[in-house]
């Protein structure tokens, strides 16, 4: 319970902050343009707010649904639908009332925010914590492959080399290169040799609901043994080198978990190394299928490479992370509007979002992922949909091509559906969450 709710309070705090800075951008070139601002709300307040207060010619307040967040600009249609104030004729301190060219850089103000607020926090974080990532080229045991990855081709063991003849620096990377590149072959290393594993396309639905392809196979050294656990009764000690299971060459954790898993209820034999002599443990694997053990630390096996950075160099490192981050969300994005993907089918709302925090509170996830979150705002909002920032600046551009401005009542009714269209994607995203919930 205390994972959860520290989940979710970082959600709504990352939210907090990118919806405060994302309508503060809208706020800022209003004002700098000298358009009335009539309201500032962090969050949605249908009914009554948690707070507000009187400032000037702006009212600001705090609203009680965290969906997001607004400012009322006079004279401009929006998500308040204020028909009356449209009605009546312009006022000179107006959106209305002002060129396409500031209208524009009112509108476009939040996506401005979101993204140079997420460069911001990348270079920060970067100059703070630095990166660390594990190289792809020091997995020296290979991988250990999900039932998906069998069926693809791979193999226990396989060392990655390259992706489309590119290598990938860091191992995370692999699995986001082959999905979102579209890569057509896989270069491994097995048992000494060299093969290639083709990708074919009907694959990449499943990848997109999977949590992973790969994990990291490793030798097996006990690292601790349960008080009164089947492992600890048998015999098995810390230090201990696994080297064989029922008399048949094993090293690898991996092939231990395995082994377990299948005999329950059965005796199982397992071969270890200590302190250079070959001793003997027969277990009984338990109904749970645990006997009591957890492997020793991943870093006796694998090198983690840490960048550090002066504040100098953050910055275009940080730009850089930015970047990518933008572009790889868009090559995602581009697979939602792909039917053959089925990537629609792991679009996620509230829950899902909330759920990517961690359930300790760590601020350098906190900060990447907010950064992250910032960038998939800024994306969302230049969506050409009515009713989103996208959705006006293609009438603004419209204008500026063409010299005609859309009628106040297109605009209406354009506003509507593009309300109706969030309102259906925003059910659709968050019924995946719940179906999903359903079918843990």
């Amino acid at each position: 319970m205390m994972e959860v709710l520290i989940k979710i309070l970082q959600f709504l705090l990352s939210i907090a902050i990118l919806v405060l800075l994302h309508e503060f951008g809208h706020f800022t070139f209003a004002k700098l343009f000298k358009v009335r601002v009539e309201k500032f709300y962090l969050f949605f307040n249908p009914w009554f707010s948690l707070f507000k207060y009187k400032m000037g010619e702006t009212e600001y307040g705090i609203g009680w649904l965290p969906l997001g967040g607004y400012v009322k600009i006079a004279g401009m249609i929006d998500e308040s639908m204020d028909k009356e104030q449209m009605k009546l004729p312009p006022k000179s301190d107006e959106y209305r009332s002002r060129p396409p060219w500031q209208r524009f850089f009112i509108i476009t103000g939040g996506v401005l925010v979101n993204f140079l607020l997420a460069l911001f926090i990348y270079s920060m974080v970067l100059f703070t914590w630095g990166h660390e990532y594990l190289p792809t080229k020091n997995i020296a045991y290979g991988v250990v492959c999900e039932p998906i990855a069998l069926e693809m081709g791979f193999e226990h063991g396989d060392k990655i080399l390259l992706v489309d003849g590119k290598e990938i620096e860091d191992f995370q990377q692999v699995v986001p290169e082959i999905v979102l590149e579209r890569a057509k072959t896989v270069t491994v290393e097995r048992s000494g040799q060299i093969k290639e594993v083709p990708i074919y396309q009907e694959f990449i639905p499943r990848l997109l609901k999977s949590s992973r392809l790969f994990s990291l196979r490793f030798p097996l050294i006990i690292g601790f043994v349960a008080d009164d656990s089947p492992a600890k009764n048998a015999g098995f000690e810390v230090g201990d080198k696994l080297v064989a299971i029922n008399g048949v060459e094993a090293k690898y954790f991996d092939q231990f978990v395995e082994a377990v898993r299948s005999n329950i209820n059965q005796n199982v034999t397992f071969t270890f190394n200590r302190n250079d002599q070959i001793v003997d443990f027969e277990v009984t694997i338990p109904e749970e299928g645990v006997v009591g053990i957890t492997h020793s630390s991943l870093n006796d096996f694998f090198e983690i490479k840490q960048l550090n950075y002066s504040f100098i160099q953050s910055i275009p490192a940080g730009i850089n992370l930015g970047i990518n981050t933008f572009t790889g969300y868009l090559k995602q994005l581009r697979l939602v509007f792909t039917p053959s993907s089925k990537a629609y089918e792991s679009l996620g709302g509230f829950i899902t979002i909330g759920s990517i925090f961690p359930g300790t509170w760590d601020w350098q996830s906190f900060w990447m992922l907010t950064a992250l979150i910032s960038i998939i705002l800024a994306i969302m909002n230049i969506l050409p949909i009515p009713a989103l920032d996208g959705g006006h600046m293609v009438f603004i551009l419209y204008e500026m091509v063409s010299g005609r401005k859309p009628s106040d009542k297109f605009m209406e009714y354009a506003q509507i559906a593009g309300m109706i269209l969030i309102l259906s994607l925003l059910i659709f995203a968050n019924a995946n969450d719940i179906v999903r919930l359903f079918n843990k």
